[in-house]
């Protein structure tokens, strides 16, 4: 579980951020604009999407790790693994 609001807060704003990028995304591809500026959108999107997953999992691995939570640790483990 993601610690406080204001911590839920920042997540949700930064997977808006990430879906209105996408959004663009989709709006480049139907305007057929070039490859090169939708790579680099793609790129843009992914990272952030990355750093956001990234924050979440540090924040529940630390959460768990206080906790002494060896099962939801477990959990969280085999889950990163599977990417």
């Amino acid at each position: 579980m993601i610690e406080s609001k204001s911590s839920v807060s920042d997540v949700i704003l930064r997977l808006k951020k990430v879906g209105g990028q996408v959004e663009g995304l989709v709006r480049m591809i139907e305007s057929g604009q070039e490859c090169s500026q939708i790579i680099t959108q793609f790129q843009a999107a992914k990272a952030a999407l990355d750093s956001t997953f990234s924050l979440v999992l540090h924040r529940n691995l630390k959460e768990c790790m206080s906790n002494d939570d060896s099962k939801n640790v477990e959990k969280i483990l085999k889950l990163i693994s599977k990417q």
